[in-house]
């Protein structure tokens, strides 16, 4: 549980599989069951296509609602509570649209499970910023990333095997309450993996910032490397837009497209390991860089495919190259805000950080849309081109690898003037920030610095 020096224990899988792997997988596959039905349970509700749509995005819009408050409440009661908390506010807001009678009513129920997402997103990123030596830290993030799309994947199955027999569309939200439920029954009846945390923050002294100071203190931080990511949390939002649409823009085959999306899906999950491995080995923008710069070719292709009497290749190369992008980036995201967050209590600029991040997310899909809807496919994809290029362009100005005495690169720190030598800490510092190999990295001039970790990968 307390991150790796030369003389702690080792990393072990096992402190963070059940605590956190295993829930992860059973709520993402909560969500993923209901996805693809959201609008058929909403039409046979009564609602039209548009408001329809609108109910869908519920989701989306109760994590944005949720994403501050859930920063608020993390800082204040242990991750593994809030987690536990998370999954049963899901289980209410299945529970809720499950019986709705009335589109309103399921769009209510959709928004909680909203904001028990942004709760557990929230508690498990928090958990694993502490329990996670920085050395192993984006292997494991990454990991953490790849049990979001193995959940993602598995849930529209489970879905999809109540409908086959016979079931109404609406029954898949049993899926996230039985996921929920047994998420409860994991984080309860397995020991506390946080204890030996909390009484190392007890014990510490260190005082816990709030939200509104953590922003405000790190507004250069959030300006740049944040704004970086935003725009890369967007790039890989954007892809699932952009794939189908140019598709049905070229003309396309639906049956084909479909197939080409969904190997290069297999491609993008099976990566996510790798892009761990560069980010522990070489440092973090090793991996953002290249990401956004595939992201940006990859639309780049799009913009010139459509323009081709043969469309089909271009795709293809467009989606593949897409793929591989997004599956190494796979943990980056969540790996700079743990570098970057207060190693003692890091929910709170987590949740900044997240929200930064969401909002990138959830505006550039709807961008991309509306410059296709105003103008061609092709100059959409130009724009998101372009777009990525200026994200790499950030990120490479913002966001330098921390290389350790004994040349590994591990962390990413924001380009500031060297801080002194660090004291030597005192008996009573907490564990999870005592015990690490650090170098203090300061945001911005007069603002806390950030401890980042620059062990050297094994």
């Amino acid at each position: 549980m307390v991150p790796m020096t030369a003389t702690a224990a080792p990393f072990r899988w096992s402190t963070v599989a059940v605590p956190v792997l295993l829930p992860t997988v059973l709520f993402s596959l909560g969500e993923g069951a209901i996805l693809p039905v959201i609008p058929r349970i909403a039409q046979d509700l009564g609602a039209t296509l548009g408001a329809a749509g609108f109910i869908a995005s519920m989701l989306v819009i109760g994590e944005l609602v949720g994403m501050l408050p859930s920063g608020w409440l993390v800082s204040r009661i242990s991750e593994r509570l809030a987690m536990i908390g998370a999954a049963a506010l899901s289980a209410a807001g299945a529970g809720i649209a499950l019986i709705a009678r009335e589109p309103w009513v399921l769009g209510l129920g959709l928004g909680v499970i909203g904001v028990a997402g942004a709760v557990f997103s929230l508690s498990r990123h928090a958990f694993m910023t502490v329990a996670v030596p920085g050395h192993h830290r984006a292997r494991a993030l990454s990991t953490l990333g790849g049990t979001v799309r193995i959940g993602m994947l598995i849930g529209p199955f489970a879905a999809a095997a109540l409908l086959g027999l016979g079931a109404a569309a609406g029954s898949a939200l049993v899926v996230p309450i039985v996921a929920a439920v047994a998420i409860v029954v994991i984080l309860v009846t397995t020991p506390d993996p946080e204890a030996p945390i909390r009484a190392a923050r007890a014990a510490s002294g260190v005082r816990r910032a709030g939200m509104l100071e953590t922003a405000v203190a790190s507004w250069r931080v959030l300006a740049g490397v944040g704004l970086g990511a935003a725009i890369l949390a967007g790039m890989r939002a954007a892809r699932q837009v952009i794939l189908p649409l140019w598709a049905a823009w070229a003309g396309l085959d639906p049956a084909l497209a479909a197939v080409v999306i969904g190997v290069g899906a297999g491609v993008d999950a099976a990566l996510f390991y790798l892009g761990g491995w560069i980010m522990d080995r070489f440092g973090r923008r090793w991996t953002a860089v290249p990401a956004l710069l595939g992201l940006a070719v990859g639309n780049g292709l799009l913009a010139v495919g459509i323009l081709e009497a043969s469309p089909l290749g271009w795709f293809v190369a467009a989606t593949g190259l897409l793929a591989v992008a997004n599956g190494l980036s796979s943990g980056v995201l969540m790996t700079l805000g743990s570098d970057l967050a207060d190693p003692v209590h890091p929910a709170a600029f987590l949740a900044v950080w997240r929200l930064e991040c969401t909002i990138g997310a959830a505006a550039t899909p709807l961008a991309v849309a509306s410059i296709a809807a105003a103008s061609t496919i092709g100059i959409a994809a130009a724009a998101s081109a372009g777009l990525g290029l200026v994200g790499a362009a950030i990120l490479l100005a913002t966001a330098r690898p921390a290389v350790s005495p004994v040349g590994g690169a591990a962390a990413t720190i924001a380009p500031a003037a060297p801080a002194p030598p660090a004291a030597p800490p005192a008996p009573a510092a907490t564990a999870a920030a005592a015990a690490r190999a650090t170098t203090a990295a300061p945001t911005d001039a007069g603002a806390p610095a950030r401890r980042v970790d620059v062990e050297a990968a094994t």
